[in-house]
């Protein structure tokens, strides 16, 4: 009888070793990532910005970083990682770790412009990375070199009408928002200019100040040299004036109907990033791109703060994707 009860016990205590044996088994990846997410950022946290120094993306990542490593209490390394209209960097973000720790700041395109452009790439930037954050909404600005002897948009239409192929334009890469821009204003007014592709737009907006380029569409890092008289502001690639020069006309007011070449810069982390880090990153950017500060700083690059959830930040790269896939294959652009 006591081995009976022995042996029962013995099967009870066997059973229920087991069981929870079992449910840490189940339980620990879910538990190790409630653990990440709750001491997350124990360490510094890297932005890779997928365009050089300078640029619209640098400008915005350096702008966010600096109050972001102050709410986290982590130092935010902003590291450039340009090339391939932002494939390079993109690509380096996608195979890191997916653990908060390594971010990617970078213009809509790479997720709404790169997979219509390039046949073959190194990642899903719709698979292997995932929104975090939006930061802000972007508007191109068509500026000429000083001495282009029109001062006006109609003008400007007008004389690069009149001499087909003999004018140049610079863009941040083939299939970057410049470049659609200029595609997309060509497309539409019937003109013929010659497209030049740099490694970002600071480099191009160098050549357009030095007269060696003719006009581009700038992201709103040129508009100092605007303000200083050393560019012509000749209109804005969106569907609405920009605040900061309410006096000069959209495209689509002068005569392109529905012209619209604005997008969306952000942030993307690994696919697999833990929600809650996820979560936890979009709720502090979001309250600093509402700061009075950052709102005056995206404004003063030319563009428009715009904190978004994560699904709403994906479902607006969507949409863009659908915009520009149109011109990208009208157009019959590629990739470098």
């Amino acid at each position: 009888m006591k081995n009976n009860k022995r042996s029962h016990f013995s099967s009870q205590f066997t059973r229920r070793t087991l069981a929870a044996a079992l449910s840490v088994l189940l339980l620990g990846p879910a538990l190790c990532v409630n653990a990440l997410a709750q001491s997350w950022p124990s360490k510094p946290i890297k932005v890779v910005v997928n365009f050089p120094p300078g640029g619209a993306a640098d400008q915005i990542a350096r702008a966010i970083g600096i109050p972001l490593a102050e709410a986290f209490g982590q130092p935010v390394v902003i590291e450039n990682k340009g090339g391939a209209n932002g494939n390079l960097g993109g690509d380096m973000v996608a195979k890191s770790a997916p653990d908060g720790y390594t971010l990617l700041m970078s213009s809509g395109g790479m997720v709404s412009v790169n997979p219509h452009i390039y046949a073959r790439m190194s990642f899903d930037p719709t698979k292997d990375l995932v929104p975090v954050a939006s930061a802000a909404r972007v508007l191109v600005y068509l500026v000429a070199k000083p001495n282009m002897p029109v001062d006006n948009i109609q003008g400007f239409l007008k004389y690069v009408k009149e001499n087909p192929g003999k004018l140049s334009y610079g863009s941040a890469g083939n299939g970057s928002s410049p470049h659609l821009a200029g595609e997309m204003m060509k497309s539409q007014a019937g003109l013929f200019a010659v497209h030049v592709p740099y490694r970002g737009a600071a480099p191009a907006l160098q050549d357009v100040l030095a007269g060696q380029l003719d006009f581009y569409f700038d992201p709103g890092i040129g508009l100092g040299q605007v303000r200083a008289g050393k560019l012509k502001l000749l209109a804005v690639g969106s569907l609405k004036r920009s605040p900061l020069f309410p006096n000069v006309p959209t495209l689509d007011e002068s005569g392109l109907k529905g012209f619209d070449a604005d997008t969306v810069f952000g942030f993307y982390a690994p696919a697999g990033t833990p929600a809650d880090v996820v979560a936890k990153l979009n709720r502090e950017i979001n309250r600093i791109l509402s700061t009075q500060a950052l709102k005056d700083r995206i404004l003063n690059l030319g563009g428009e703060a715009l904190p978004l959830t994560p699904a709403e930040f994906g479902a607006r790269a969507n949409e863009d994707a659908k915009r520009f896939g149109e011109i990208i294959r009208e157009r019959k652009i590629v990739g470098d």
